[in-house]
């Protein structure tokens, strides 16, 4: 059978290792290196410009791990970053240069959001923020030197579901390219080039790492766009250890099974949540009825749904309250980040960095991750917290 038919689940067990053929560990090993030798001055000359003349170009431990999301993604070349910023500033570096023009969503992650506003903006980049349901109607704010299209479906903190294929159609037709935040996603949640993503990062330090313990970025890309960002890469010096690289492709072998729990676990909080008396909406796409599920059930996989959402709160219930509910519940760490096997909450209020869209986030609001705990151990805890808020209105 060959590789390109395995279903995700056989794929992310066996690809990026040896054949079973092959006697030893089951896991590829962690090689660390800074210096590489070579037993001659023309061998060495020779491995100048490839990955392997030097430990910050990676080793096959980063390899097996790139060639595993290559894989999955369909795309050429995979790119490791520290973080997941890093691999969003990565990627816009390597693909704008002074005088282009960036369209970025009103909803994106807002250390992306102040990488626009703080770096490219400076260095004469011109960036426009647009709403992230505009669908189509982009073609508006194309400009004559807009280079690159920036998608983030479901958005952060708001989850609005863009319509990419009517967005990137209007990209395309404009020549440009099309760069996603995919981290929602996950590499198995959805097909990002038949979505017509050019460039799909991850911060892999969520739902690919899977257990809290990894920072790392991930930068998916084919042809030129690949080849630009992987220059901007090695120009910034930009290197992700083996232990980590390890530690990655440990969560990637899991990372079928944990989406699919989650997204059960996911699903089931969103119905108990919707049933609140002080909820307004739930901002969870995989739920029937939420904004969005018309576009996520036919972009998305709905099995190996994400398990993170946002919580609107009726203009009856005030921030303080939202907070309390946040500092009673015992199941759900109150921390940044998600993705990982733990719960987590956090009072959320995404108006504050909005241009385009705060009139419609004044409410009082939380951002919930649902981790692999059993959902009716998480909505007894959840139930202790609605009534710490209740006793704050």
């Amino acid at each position: 059978m060959s590789e390109d038919k395995y279903q995700a689940a056989t794929a992310l067990t066996h690809l990026g290792r040896e054949p079973k053929s092959v006697q030893g560990p089951v896991n590829p090993g962690v090689i660390r290196a800074s210096t590489q030798l070579f037993p001659n001055t023309k061998e060495l000359l020779a491995a100048n410009g490839t990955r392997w003349a030097y430990g910050r170009y990676g080793t096959q431990t980063h390899a097996a791990l790139e060639s595993v999301l290559c894989e999955l993604e369909g795309f050429e070349g995979c790119l490791l970053t520290p973080s997941g910023l890093s691999a969003v500033t990565v990627t816009l570096l390597g693909l704008l240069r002074t005088g282009d023009h960036l369209l970025m969503p009103d909803s994106v992650y807002d250390p992306s959001r102040h990488f626009c506003d703080h770096v490219l903006r400076e260095n004469g980049v011109e960036v426009t923020f647009y709403d992230p349901l505009i669908g189509a109607e982009i073609a508006t704010l194309i400009q004559t030197n807009t280079k690159v299209v920036f998608v983030e479906s479901p958005g952060s903190h708001t989850f609005e579901v863009q319509d990419i294929p009517a967005i990137a159609k209007v990209a395309h037709d404009a020549g440009a390219i099309v760069v996603s935040d995919s981290t929602w996603a996950t590499p198995i949640g959805w097909v990002p080039q038949a979505l017509g993503i050019d460039v799909s990062v991850h911060a892999a330090t969520k739902y690919i790492g899977g257990h809290s313990d990894v920072m790392m970025g991930v930068v998916l890309a084919s042809g030129a766009a690949f080849s630009k960002i992987k220059a901007m890469h090695k120009l910034l010096g930009l290197a992700v250890s083996a232990d980590e690289a390890s530690l990655a492709l440990r969560g990637v072998r899991t990372l079928s099974t944990r989406m699919k729990q989650h997204a059960k676990n996911g699903l089931a909080i969103a119905h108990w949540l919707a049933t609140q008396p002080e909820v307004e909406t739930v901002l969870y796409p995989p739920l029937t009825g939420a904004p969005g599920h018309e576009l996520w059930k036919r972009d998305f996989n709905a099995s190996v749904a994400a398990s993170l959402m946002g919580v609107v709160f009726k203009s009856s219930v005030h921030r303080a309250a939202a907070v309390s509910l946040v500092d009673t519940v015992k199941l759900f760490g109150i921390g940044y980040s998600w993705g990982g096997y733990e719960s987590l909450i956090l009072a959320s209020k995404p108006a504050a960095s909005r241009t385009q869209t705060a009139d419609r986030w004044q409410n009082a609001m939380v951002r919930i991750h649902v981790g692999l705990e059993d959902p009716e151990d998480l909505i007894r805890d959840l139930e202790q917290g609605f009534s710490a808020l209740r006793q704050a209105m």
